[in-house]
């Protein structure tokens, strides 16, 4: 019987494989004022064999180090910046994540964040709710319209292609930039055009990344990106918050220099910059992209999956990174 840890509560529908192999599950359920630290982690899976953890896990060298009967660290998401990769090679440890199970989750949240932003329907619940809406009115809470606009996507992996998709039911045109050019079906299916990251800056009408957090991508939206947008476009992120420099965003919607943004993961998180709090052109949601009951319930299904393999001597790990 090996002694599984799970970081945080999860669907634990998704967990069943793991309790009907007889194996021994703890669930940690920490406070969200004091999440885990190097420290707790250590603690909670010194005598682990598997660990299944979230992006805000720090599974660093050090945790690694201290956890000998480490065999696998299965990640409840697709980003993995979180884990140290090369740490976890050199003792052995196979990393999983969980990628495909969550894109339509994620997309469709995508486009929810987006459409609030320029239907401005967070200001208009508000409206209601406050008890100002007395009668129909011509130029109330105007939005836009997002048919002919141009969507510029950054990182058109399975989550990008899945919004690219989503895009043309709404009548948009769709441009993308990658590091490399996508395969050709990719493109073909949705019907994206490669462009470089300049010429998506200056085009876009709304950009929405949907990219890897790592060197190359760290503050990619920064001052100089922001003074190349248009003052009416709009910025979604529903990957990772420091891809974009939240100082610099905020400064950038303070002076005009964008229309708006819609947030779904802050550079900080869970502390969100004062300057978007009190933004009537922000939209902001808690790290939703996931949360619908079926793709939760398959992100710890797949978690599962992959340490059950690992227990058992498998050589096909799934979604194995290391």
């Amino acid at each position: 019987m090996a002694r599984i840890v799970v970081t945080r509560p999860v669907m634990e529908e998704g967990l069943r494989p793991l309790f009907e192999n007889g194996h021994q599950v703890e669930i940690l359920d920490p406070d969200p004022e004091h999440p885990l630290d190097e420290d707790a982690l250590i603690e909670a899976a010194r005598e682990a064999d598997a660990l299944i953890t979230m992006p805000s896990d720090p599974v660093t060298a050090r945790v690694l180090e201290n956890c000998p009967k480490l065999r696998i660290v299965a990640q409840h998401a697709v980003g993995y910046d979180n884990i140290d990769l090369e740490a976890a090679r050199r003792r052995g440890i196979i990393v999983t994540h969980t990628p495909g199970v969550l894109t339509d989750a994620t997309a469709d949240f995508t486009f929810a964040l987006l459409l609030a932003l320029v239907r401005r329907v967070r200001e208009a619940d508000r409206y209601v709710r406050e008890g100002h809406f007395k009668r129909w009115e011509t130029k109330l809470l105007l939005g836009h319209d997002l048919r002919d606009k141009v969507l510029g996507i950054v990182g058109l992996g399975r989550i990008g292609s899945a919004v690219a998709r989503r895009a043309l039911g709404f009548g948009m045109r769709v441009v993308y930039y990658n590091r490399r050019p996508a395969n050709p079906t990719v493109e073909r299916q949705s019907c994206a055009r490669y462009v470089s990251f300049d010429e998506l800056l200056r085009t876009s009408d709304v950009i929405s990344i949907h990219c890897p957090l790592n060197k190359e991508s760290y503050h990619l939206f920064d001052r100089a990106a922001f003074a190349k947008m248009k003052p009416t476009a709009v910025l979604v992120n529903t990957a990772r918050g420091p891809i974009v420099d939240e100082e610099a965003l905020v400064e950038a919607l303070e002076q005009g220099q964008i229309a708006g943004a819609a947030l779904d993961v802050f550079e900080h998180e869970p502390r969100v910059h004062p300057g978007l709090i009190r933004s009537d052109r922000v939209v902001l949601a808690p790290h939703l992209g996931s949360a619908t009951v079926e793709a939760r319930t398959a992100m710890a299904r797949a978690c599962a999956e992959a340490v059950l393999a690992v227990l058992n001597g498998e050589e096909k790990i799934p979604y194995r990174l290391v």
